[in-house]
């Protein structure tokens, strides 16, 4: 980052891993990057799709990452960069509402 950016208001990722270890080591690497402030991880998930024209079942981690709109394309390119999958599954939104505490330390992501 080319210096300190201004807060935009709070953003989520939500992504799939194959299991909990590669979710805590990105989500670690995010947070030592300072680009989310906080990593949920959700074991457990059976997730159903299709890909490639096929139907699939897999065991996997959910992973739900907290930053500032802010840092979200960065996040989103290391996100995408170090995930173990070649072609990882991963979603982002604007927050639409936030309590202004959480805002608030979201935002100094940005500083």
């Amino acid at each position: 980052m080319s210096g300190p950016l201004s807060p935009q208001g709070p953003a989520l990722i939500w992504c799939p891993f194959p299991d909990a270890a590669s979710a805590a080591a990105i989500g670690n690497l995010l947070l030592d990057e300072r680009l989310v402030a906080c990593v949920n991880i959700l074991p457990g998930m059976l997730s159903l799709f299709e890909w490639n024209g096929a139907r699939g079942e897999a065991n996997e981690t959910g992973a739900l990452f907290k930053t500032d709109i802010a840092l979200l394309p960065r996040a989103l390119a290391r996100l995408e960069e170090e995930h173990p999958y070649d072609t990882p599954a991963i979603v982002s939104w604007h927050a639409d509402a936030a309590s202004p505490a959480t805002a608030a330390w979201l935002g100094g992501l940005t500083r």
